[in-house]
């Protein structure tokens, strides 16, 4: 449970932040297309995305690949709740992002609650004309409340 909430979280904030607005066109409307499909647990496009090489890293130090993070968004079991995120980080450059922030994570994971803070990166590249996420970084941060 411990890795999806972490899998997830990750790639649920990408998109969640209201800076968006400030991200070139064709980098916003990717990350609002793997918004979508994270949500809707749409692994086709998920797979479109994503790198095949894509890695993402807990602040434990454990990694899930491009599978295990596909594998985890459309598990039935899982319903996310909506997200906000608080302290958004971009950067941008000519064929790059970091796009991160603070964010509380809730939902259910069969039947059950759950809650978590954390703190995120992920990194975009355009390859081959296209964006897609090549990298995350997810690290759990005391609850503020």
């Amino acid at each position: 449970m411990n890795r999806i909430l972490l899998a997830i979280t990750a790639l649920l904030t990408l998109v969640a932040t209201p800076a968006l607005a400030q991200l070139p066109p064709d980098l916003a409307a990717a990350a609002h297309a793997y918004e979508a499909a994270q949500i809707g647990g749409d692994g086709a496009a998920m797979q479109r995305l994503m790198a095949d090489d894509y890695v993402l890293v807990g602040g434990d130090g454990s990694r899930s690949t491009k599978a295990q993070l596909i594998a985890e968004f459309t598990d039935p079991k899982l319903k996310p709740n909506p997200v906000t995120v608080t302290e958004p980080v971009e950067k941008v450059w000519k064929d790059g992002a970091v796009i991160g922030g603070l964010v509380e994570f809730t939902g259910t994971y069969d039947g059950k609650p759950f809650r978590t803070v954390m703190r995120f990166a992920d990194v975009w590249e355009r390859r081959d004309g296209r964006w897609v996420v090549v990298y995350g970084q997810v690290t759990r941060v005391p609850d503020p409340k």
